[in-house]
């Protein structure tokens, strides 16, 4: 039997309330514009985003995008006239074409909470977690969390070269094309780093050959020193290579991973001040009334969403239900205000919740 239709007054309604309750929690409302410049914020949003974005241009205002989300135009307006620390509420439309899930809409509200406060990351984390928990108390949602920030101090940690380890964190959002990389640079990966060396050569070796496409021959030439580069560095060791596998492998609940990552952080110590950070979210969660003995962390979690999640992420599901995207999701983008802040950054945190969602759990109004 179809669902009935959610009417829009009722979404309207629904955000509402949610924003009311963020309100009360001393967050100031916001308003964003819909139609916003898509040079810069497009750069910022991750792959699945700029895919979806409705892009139109201005004659006056040039390239212009119906506005994805919110958290970017909203650290873009933060850093531009804020002042620390402050907080967010906001609601209203975003759009997002759908080819590969008609099913889903186009057109829905968000209703979101953004903090940007440096005095201290993980009770501001806990703030966020702790106050969507509240707000969506007896939906019979289901948390998951994770923390990018330790992969990315595990990479960066890597007895490796700069080139590798940024390729890897460049690719951390796309994990398909991390574990690529993995094997590449690995022992196992040895020889294919050599038969790609050997076919960009052999590619280029007849010389009465025609000059065709869009790199230069220095971008060529830079490709192929940095290929020759990368066929003649050691792999990373597979001991170090194991050990990333044991980080990606991490789903657990928080204390059992906690230990766990107490323990990689022996052979691996670069990811000990990301550890003590998720240990210090924890003890926060747990004094703002979260049962942490209970809630879920992956590792991996929140790996597929925007880039601009750079540590601490969180979302809220409707266990039983694929058909139904998260009704909430969030973390920590501390880089994106680097970006946006021109030289200045802040730590911030932050997330949204999806209204329609959250109604159609409730059968509609």
């Amino acid at each position: 039997m179809p669902r009935p239709e959610i009417s829009k007054a009722a979404i309207k309604a629904e955000a509402a309330r949610l924003k009311a309750f963020f309100e009360e929690s001393g967050a100031q409302p916001v308003e964003m514009d819909i139609l916003l410049p898509a040079e810069v914020l497009l750069d910022l949003y991750g792959e699945d985003i700029r895919a979806r974005a409705y892009v139109t241009h201005d004659p006056e205002r040039g390239e212009m995008m119906l506005r994805p989300d919110f958290t970017v135009p909203v650290v873009q307006e933060h850093m531009t006239n804020g002042a620390e620390p402050a907080r967010y509420t906001y609601a209203g439309e975003v759009f997002r074409k759908q080819e590969d899930m008609p099913s889903r809409a186009n057109e829905y509200f968000q209703v979101g909470y953004e903090v940007f406060d440096g005095s201290d990351p993980a009770a501001a984390d806990a703030d966020v977690f702790a106050r969507f928990a509240e707000v969506l108390a007896g939906s019979g949602l289901h948390a998951a969390t994770g923390d990018i920030g330790i992969l990315k101090a595990a990479v960066a940690g890597l007895k490796t070269t700069e080139r590798r380890r940024a390729a890897l964190l460049r690719h951390i959002w796309r994990p398909r094309r991390f574990r690529a990389l993995m094997t590449r640079f690995s022992e196992a990966g040895t020889a294919l780093r050599q038969q790609n060396l050997d076919r960009v050569r052999a590619n280029l070796k007849d010389a009465e050959a025609p000059f065709i496409g869009l790199r230069t021959q220095t971008e060529i030439d830079s490709r192929i020193r940095a290929l020759e580069e990368d066929a003649s560095e050691p792999p990373i060791s597979g001991s170090e290579i194991e050990l990333l596998d044991d980080i990606l492998s991490l789903k657990e609940t928080l204390p059992h991973v906690i230990s766990q990552l107490r323990d990689i952080a022996v052979d691996l110590p670069a990811i000990s001040g990301a550890v003590s950070l998720l240990s210090r979210r924890s003890d926060a969660l747990a004094a703002r009334g979260v049962d942490v003995e209970h809630l879920d962390f992956e590792a991996s979690y929140g790996r597929t969403s925007m880039e601009y999640y750079d540590g601490f992420v969180f979302g809220f599901y409707a266990e039983g239900r694929p058909d139904l995207p998260p009704v909430a999701t969030g973390g920590r983008y501390d880089a994106l205000t680097a970006v946006l802040g021109q030289g200045r950054s802040i730590p911030a945190v932050g997330g949204v919740i999806r209204p329609n969602v959250l109604l159609s759990l409730k059968g509609g109004a």
